[in-house]
């Protein structure tokens, strides 16, 4: 391989994204029930369990997604879109489900992991069925072997499933659990098929469905606003997956740590996949009222005069994750097994050209390639977020809260996605092993029509 002279790229001065205000902070976790939601994410029942951190918030914003399948289907407004409302939200309970099944299926890939999971096996209790409504029998063909499939009791999703205006909708979800978690070493247990007799997970302990539907009216509840429990219930299924983002983000810092580099990398496709689904929760508000939107705007007095802020820098939590997705960076030398170079030499950029083109240590490769899909999922979202604020807001009431709607600013969130590359050496490493490869190919072609003359 031919060896090009090493280019320097310019740190990036661009600062960290820092919160909003402490009051305006406070407002949007109390309009939450955020401190609430908390309590229950981060209580501890399992304590074998490793995973519960991760996979209990993720499973109650899928239960506060059932939740939002009554509000929709409830909605007495006639101006109001049922049709793209009822898609959208299937559409994101299938992507949350899809996220959950990987969760699992890393777990029983992971020995220091599996087998910890409270689970209910039920193919021993030979065909006897409690009476209290919580269990249904399921006949397997091939040997004639009676499977007992236990189903929730506090979850939303089998009640939907028995009404008439959700039943379709209910329906649908179940079959998606039932495919998505065909590699998984047991299923929910939210009324799915479950044809293989797997296991179920003890999903009313882990979830607390009762508790977390007790949290389904926020302190502005008096507001006569439909839009209200579609924002408030939209930012709450936001939260939980931010929440699940950052267990992860920390799980892949240990590992690296650890050298553990398969691991970490599918980690980090998991935060690629989740700041994926943060913009699909986000782009819910385009399918608002726009009228009844900007009333409850106004309602909830959303923004006072002296805060500039964009609205998701309220999120402490979105802010911490965005600091910690970037940061990420400063874990490539670690990757590489080199030190920085004090005076600026291209060190790591050699180390990562050597990686890619050697073709030996592939996980590493692997998990670089995973932070930088990390990169780019993360810029996409603040710039779906800044045109979804634009749409929903208006670009003039946009611009007063520092949006950039033209060309001559440059305000916080318009800089988390137009700033350079977290990773220059990475991106210097296959500028240059591209260019070796763009001079070795007309040479190559040179020989072998010399060869046929």
């Amino acid at each position: 391989m031919s060896r090009s002279r090493p280019y320097r790229f310019v740190p990036s001065q661009i600062p960290l994204p820092t919160p909003a205000s402490d009051p305006a902070c406070s407002a949007y976790e109390d309009y939450l029930r955020l401190p609430e939601l908390r309590k229950l994410w981060n209580r501890k029942q399992f304590s074998n369990w490793e995973t519960e951190s991760i996979l209990k918030p993720a499973l109650q914003a899928l239960e506060i997604t059932f939740r939002f399948v009554s509000t929709v289907l409830s909605d007495k407004r006639p101006y109001a879109n049922k049709r793209e409302w009822t898609r959208r939200i299937e559409s994101l309970a299938t992507s949350q489900i899809e996220l959950i099944a990987t969760i699992i299926e890393d777990e029983a890939e992971d020995s220091t992991t599996r087998g910890a999971t409270p689970i209910a096996d039920l193919s021993s209790t030979e065909g006897v069925l409690a009476r209290d409504g919580s269990y249904a029998e399921v006949w397997k063909v091939p040997g004639e072997t009676t499977v007992v499939n236990k189903t929730s009791e506090a979850s939303l999703l089998p009640r939907l499933a028995m009404w008439k205006t959700s039943e379709d909708v209910a329906q649908k979800i179940m079959y998606s659990i039932e495919c998505e978690m065909r590699r998984c070493p047991y299923t929910l247990g939210l009324g799915e098929p479950n044809l293989n007799g797997k296991p179920t997970l003890e999903y009313d302990s882990v979830c607390s469905p009762n508790e977390i539907h007790a949290l389904k009216k926020s302190s502005y509840d008096h507001i006569k606003n439909q839009e209200n429990q579609s924002v408030y219930t939209t930012h709450q299924i936001l939260e939980s997956w931010i929440h699940v983002a950052k267990q992860i983000i920390q799980r892949v810092i240990e590992r690296i740590g650890s050298e553990e580099f398969s691991k970490a990398s599918n980690d980090c496709y998991l935060i690629e996949r989740i700041w994926k689904l943060l913009a699909e929760i986000e782009d819910l508000h385009l399918l608002m009222d726009p009228d009844d939107f900007l009333r409850l705007k106004n309602q909830l007095q959303m923004r006072s005069f002296d805060e500039k802020s964009p609205f998701c820098f309220r999120s402490r939590e979105l802010v911490e994750i965005t600091k910690s997705c970037k940061e990420l960076k400063h874990k490539v030398p670690e990757i590489l097994g080199v030190a920085v170079d004090p005076k600026g030499g291209p060190r790591i950029q050699e180390a990562a050209m050597r990686l890619y083109s050697e073709k030996r240590e592939f996980q590493k490769v692997y998990l670089l390639q995973a932070l930088q899909a990390i990169e780019g999922a993360l810029k996409r979202f603040f710039y779906a977020y800044q045109q979804v604020l634009v749409v929903a807001l208006g670009s003039l009431e946009a611009k007063g809260i520092g949006v950039l709607v033209s060309s001559e600013s440059c305000d916080s969130l318009t800089q988390l996605f137009l700033e350079p590359t977290y990773f220059p050496s990475l991106d210097a490493a296959k500028t240059f092993l591209g260019e070796s490869w763009s001079h070795e190919q007309p040479n190559g072609a040179e020989r072998r029509i010399r060869r046929k003359q």
